[in-house]
This record gives structure tokens, C-alpha cells and sequence, in this order.
């Protein structure tokens, strides 16, 4: 830390009047028209802000009148859609034709927004997403990094913990609220962001048919969500729930809010193999006459109907034009994820032994048997890191405590339980 040394003087040196910093560290010390009388000597100078302190109070005074909110997008510039592919093909492997379907359906989303003051004799209708696959397929890493590629306040919400307004648990509004508090209550800007809605499969109604009885945690909650995710001004409880009625609300508009919704649908399939496939009669009534082969291929060939005999309302399912399904990942893809995008596994952890003074290196060997080895274990992506963690545990914990080691060779047969990873000093 440097200090300055007061010179002993009848007149201070010229200083911000605001922070204090003298002329030459302070830029730009603009005078005042109002006089200020010196208490040292009693005479009156002029008041002094530097120009650091002159952006601080407009920038604060744009947050408190919310034109930084309302003036958000004038110099932004939508990447175009082979833009936003290249940005995701950098985080997720595989999903081609999801990764391509999602770019157009931002690019247009945020299109609409930018010139809906020059478009006024159409009215373009958001198009919220609906993203069908396995466990472990990208949904959420998808989504992250969308809203990450267009600098735009992003929330996850899960699904399962909604219910209908008035019974135990988090109302519609509160999913809201999380964009809200990410982006430190800015309205104006939590309006053009973006909301991830997990598990949306698990709110399916009992049956195709309407409930009788109230179904609160299911049918309930599509219904509620209806107004929401279409466009809607909704009341958002600051503080969360309902324990404290004395707030007061804050009012959202969601109509240009981007919603999307992911799900394993777990018996999806079924369904569609039922719609896709002709019954017969006599020896050959349990043969199909359509083939379709594993679990992805069936997805494909979603439709809207098989939504709704899954289990979601009609009107829910139509709030949702853009569907698009993710395909189960192969022994190849989980390859490309352990080392190919930019936060590869097999690099976060070579970055974790590179700061003790250790290189980590994994033979082509044991790269193919993690990948086989997740890939047995049916949860996609996810399986990865837990292989890697039952791996390396002990060296991670050895380590530290060993002096001289310079490097650990990881090999095929570490990776299957019968061997011992090589140490060299």
C-alpha cells in the first residue's frame, strides 16, 4: 500500500469533493458552479467531482428510474443462429439437431423483442421450448449456456416443488422471483430473460381424462402456469412464499420472458409406439409393423397428441410450439464430453493436480473404459463424474502429502479395478 504525505499548506490540494482523491490520481476534476466555503481558511472554492464519481451517479440514477432496464437491448446484437450453435457446440457434445433448433428459436425470440417497434402490422408470438430426452442428455447445460451466450438473466426452477395457489408449497410466481433475484431485482431486465423449468415431466395429471378431484401438484399446476409462461403482468412476492403478507409485490411482465421446459418423460416412448404402430389379428398380432429402434429413435417422433396422452393438459402442451427431443448418449459421445469441450472432465481435473505440481495424464486406454463404464450405468453425462471421482479418490487424497512427484499416468487397467496408476518423481 503506498501512501502520500500531506504537505504542510494554508490551501489543500484540489481533491473530489465526493471520494476524496486528490488532482493527478483522480480523473478529469470537474468544478462545480455552486461555491464551497474552505474550512481551513475560510475562503470559498468551487466544488470538484471527478469523473469517476459523475458515472457512478448516472449509472445509479439509471437503475433507480429504470432506463437501464427499458434501454437493455439498443446496443445489443443478436448472434445469429450459426453463431449460437458454434457457442454451444463448445460446452455440449452430440445433439445436433436439438442444438440446432434451439439457435433459431432464441434468434427469433430475441429478434421479436429488438424490433417490435418497427413491426406493427404483425404480432409475433413468443415461442417457448419444450425439451424431450434421458437423463443426463445436456437439458439444463443447454440452457445455461444460452443465456450465457446472450449475456441475459437466467433461473432454473423445478417443477416438482410447485402447487396450485392456496396449498403447501411454492406457488408459480416464485419461479419468477429466482430471475428476479439473479439479476438483483431488476425488472426491466428480468422481463427479456430467460427461465429453465426442470422435471416438467413430473406434473403430469393421473389420467388423459379431467380429474374430478383436485390434483394439486400435477394438473393443478399446468393450469397455473398457463397465464405465465403465455405472457401475463404477475404479482411477485419479494421475500418468497407466504409468510410474510405485508410486502409489497413486485410486478413482472413475462410476455417477453423465454421459458423452457425440459423432461424425461419416462414412458413416453410406450406411448408413441402404440400411436405408431397398426394392430393385427391372429399370429401376427404382437408384431409391429413399424420398427423403430431404442429408445431415441422413438422420441423422434413425438407429437403433440402424445403429450397429452402422457398426461399434460392440451392448453399447456399448445403454450409450447418449438419441441425438440435429445438423443441418449454412446460410448462416443461420452469420449467427446470427458475431452473435448472447453470444461472437459479429464481437464478439470488435470487442472486440479497442475496446482499441487503434478501432470495428469489418462491413456487412450482409460478414456474409452470411463466412457464404457457411464455408459453401463444409464444416466448420462452424470455417470462420467462419478467415475472419475471412484477413480481418483485415493491419489487426490495422497498426494498432497507425497513430495516429489512430477507426474500420474491413469491407464486402462486403473480404470477396471486392476491396477495402480503410475507415479513418477
Amino acid at each position: 500500500m503506498f501512501w502520500e504525505t500531506r504537505q504542510p499548506s494554508n490551501h489543500p490540494a484540489r481533491s473530489c469533493s465526493y471520494c476524496g482523491q486528490r488532482e493527478g490520481v483522480a480523473r478529469n476534476l470537474i468544478p462545480h458552479n455552486i461555491p464551497h466555503r474552505c474550512h481551513s481558511c475560510q475562503s470559498e472554492t468551487a466544488l470538484l467531482i471527478c469523473e469517476e464519481c459523475v458515472t457512478s451517479c448516472a449509472a445509479s440514477l439509471a437503475r433507480r428510474n429504470g432506463a437501464a432496464g427499458s434501454d437493455l437491448f439498443s446496443n445489443m446484437v443478436v448472434p445469429k443462429p450459426s453463431e449460437i450453435r458454434a457457442t454451444l457446440d463448445d460446452y455440449v457434445i452430440g445433439q445436433d439437431r436439438a442444438k440446432k433448433v434451439l439457435s433459431v428459436a432464441v434468434y427469433n425470440h430475441y429478434k421479436r423483442i429488438l424490433n417490435r417497434g418497427r413491426i406493427q402490422h404483425v404480432e409475433l408470438q413468443k415461442g417457448n421450448i419444450l425439451m424431450i430426452g434421458s437423463t443426463g442428455t445436456g437439458k439444463t447445460l443447454l440452457s445455461q449456456t444460452l443465456a450465457r451466450t446472450l449475456h441475459v438473466p437466467f433461473a432454473i426452477a423445478d417443477a416438482t416443488t410447485l402447487t396450485e395457489a392456496g396449498y403447501v408449497g411454492e406457488d408459480v410466481e416464485n419461479v419468477v422471483l429466482k430471475l428476479l433475484q439473479n439479476c438483483d431485482y431488476d425488472v426491466k431486465r428480468a422481463e427479456t430473460g430467460i427461465i429453465y423449468l426442470d422435471e416438467i415431466d413430473k406434473i403430469t395429471r393421473k389420467s388423459e381424462s379431467p380429474s374430478l378431484t383436485r390434483d394439486v401438484s400435477g394438473e393443478g399446476v399446468q393450469q397455473a402456469l398457463l397465464k405465465l409462461v403465455e405472457g401475463t403482468v404477475c404479482s411477485v412476492p419479494p421475500k418468497g412464499g407466504r409468510k410474510h403478507p405485508e410486502q409489497d409485490y413486485v410486478r413482472v411482465d413475462t410476455t417477453n420472458i423465454l421459458f423452457i421446459c425440459g423432461g424425461a418423460f419416462v414412458g413416453l416412448d410406450h406411448v408413441i409406439t402404440a400411436r405408431t404402430t397398426r394392430k393385427r389379428l391372429g399370429f401376427e398380432m404382437h408384431r409391429p409393423e413399424v420398427e423403430l429402434e431404442g429408445h431415441t429413435s422413438v422420441l423422434h417422433e413425438t407429437r403433440s397428441e402424445d403429450l397429452i396422452k402422457f398426461g399434460m393438459i392440451p392448453e399447456f402442451v399448445g403454450r409450447f410450439p418449438v419441441i425438440t427431443t435429445l438423443s441418449d448418449l454412446d460410448v462416443p459421445a461420452m469420449i467427446g464430453i470427458l475431452t473435448e469441450p472447453r470444461n472437459a472432465l479429464i481437464n478439470q481435473y488435470q487442472a486440479l493436480f497442475e496446482i499441487e505440481g503434478v501432470t495428469l495424464q489418462f491413456t487412450e486406454g482409460a478414456v474409452k473404459a470411463v466412457a464404457r463404464r457411464a455408459a453401463e450405468m444409464k444416466i448420462g453425462a452424470r455417470a462420467l463424474r462419478s467415475v472419475l471421482e471412484d477413480v481418483m479418490l485415493d491419489l487426490m487424497y495422497d498426494v498432497p502429502a507425497i513430495q516429489g512427484v512430477k507426474s500420474i499416468i491413469i491407464t486402462e487397467e486403473v480404470i477396471a479395478g486392476i491396477g495402480q496408476p503410475k507415479i513418477l518423481a
